[in-house]
């Protein structure tokens, strides 16, 4: 084990030299089949400052907004032509958590990931990364703790949400129990099977787990209906249907199956569903899941090699948005396969004619006119 060790990292190694020093080859993913190669047209809505990592975005019940979550902690609301306001913040780490961004000051500041408002209420339910599911008022603050475990394991990478505002209950997911939200690599390299889907009762504040064992479960979204609840599992590439009423309650079954790594899950209101792809799989990707081995060796790797991931990640971006109808069915793909405008995205919100784009990377989010 030793030598394959040592060889896979000199291989890795010499690569990370050559394609740091070399024109880029094109590792780029093909456009896919009946794709519209649209979306470098998007607008985009620069973050102030140094915040980056718009990952999630919400419209409160007057229709104001996009809100999102960027990676010091804090809510930002946009104001239109008066541009960003804060809104609120996860943490009562302000002092440390105002400058520049840093992976390491992520379990002290807060990571919003999801974010959905409660249509009656008009309080956003915030799934926190680091500090599990939180709850703001209409009119922002401080986020409120609400739950931090389930069944006595902690809630380590907290990542999406939904609402059934008729049940009063959210489902939630916690993407590993192993590793954390900066340690995502590993969770899917490993092949990590220690993912979780929860649901949170408002009233009674209780906590149920209701699937364990998933491979980095991410974007939750309800069906129109309530009848079927969707998971996106991001290491398998499909999405996973739960049945929520009627004869097939409480089974379990794929939805769809997906040409690249689905984050999250946004409904629009004609109950057909938008699924970011945070990158497209390819021929390298697929043979690392199928090899488990691999992915382990990776991770024992030293940092300066690790950095290929990154490099190889740089030279393949792009964004993929695709559309389901209610039966799983893809109906439409936009693309902008270049990664000319936009990257790596992690969420499509559909708002009155427009697409809006999140990233859990970029300093910005993007916006698409469908007419």
């Amino acid at each position: 084990m030793k030598s394959i060790f040592i060889f896979v990292a000199a291989i890795l190694a010499v690569l990370s030299i050559y394609l740091s020093t070399k024109p880029s080859p094109s590792f780029k993913p093909p456009l896919i089949a009946g794709a519209y190669d649209k979306l470098h047209d998007a607008e985009v809505i620069h973050l102030p400052g140094e915040a980056v990592g718009p990952e999630s975005i919400a419209f409160d019940p007057n229709g104001e907004g996009p809100y999102t979550g960027v990676s010091n902690g804090r809510i930002l609301k946009w104001e239109g032509n008066e541009g960003w306001t804060e809104f609120a913040f996860t943490s009562p780490q302000r002092n440390e958590c105002e400058g520049f961004y840093s992976p390491k000051m992520e379990h002290l500041c807060g990571r919003p990931l999801g974010l959905r408002f409660h249509p009656k209420t008009g309080d956003l339910y915030i799934a926190n990364a680091y500090l599990g599911l939180q709850k703001v008022g209409p009119n922002g603050g401080l986020a409120t703790q609400l739950i931090t475990e389930a069944e006595g394991e902690p809630l380590s990478f907290t990542n999406d949400l939904d609402i059934d505002k008729d049940e009063d209950v959210i489902y939630f997911t916690d993407s590993s129990t192993n590793f954390q939200r900066r340690q995502f690599m590993s969770t899917v390299l490993s092949l990590d099977k220690t993912g979780r889907l929860m649901q949170y009762d408002i009233s009674s504040k209780q906590v149920t787990v209701l699937l364990k064992g998933l491979l980095f479960p991410n974007g939750v979204a309800l069906s129109k209906d309530n009848t079927f609840l969707l998971i996106a599992e991001t290491t398998t590439s499909r999405i996973l249907r739960l049945w929520l009423q009627g004869p097939k309650a409480g089974t379990l079954d794929v939805f769809t199956e997906l040409p690249g790594f689905p984050d999250n899950i946004r409904r629009n209101s004609k109950g057909e569903f938008w699924v970011a792809l945070y990158s497209k799989t390819g021929k390298v990707e697929n043979w690392a899941l199928s090899n488990p081995w691999f992915g382990k060796l990776f991770l024992k790797l030293p940092d300066r090699v690790k950095r290929l991931q990154s490099l190889i990640g740089e030279m393949k971006a792009h964004a993929t948005a695709v559309k389901l109808n209610e039966e799983g069915k893809v109906v439409e793909v936009l693309e902008d396969s270049q990664g000319r405008t936009l990257r790596f995205i992690s969420e499509v919100e559909e708002n009155n004619g427009n697409l809006w784009f999140g990233s859990v990377l970029m300093p910005f989010m993007g916006r698409y006119n469908l007419h």
